[in-house]
């Protein structure tokens, strides 16, 4: 990225029922389809969804920077 580009962050929420590691791989691969140019990712969030005294779901918190077209 030079000084001349302009990144922006958006904020998505990811999950799966198998890790937060594949609630990840998840949320990166459905942004990837509508963002272009991603520079990176960070994880803020771990939350765990319950039910009948089981995790049923692992979900994260991502805010993705891209840089916008110019």
């Amino acid at each position: 990225m030079d000084y001349e580009s302009k990144a922006r962050v958006t904020e998505i929420i990811a999950g799966s029922p198998r890790s937060f590691d594949h609630a990840i791989q998840v949320g990166f691969k459905r942004v990837s389809r509508t963002l272009r140019g991603i520079a990176g990712i960070k994880v803020s969030n771990f939350r765990c969804k319950v039910e009948n005294d089981a995790i049923v779901e692992y979900r994260v918190t991502l805010h993705v920077t891209f840089v916008l077209d110019t």
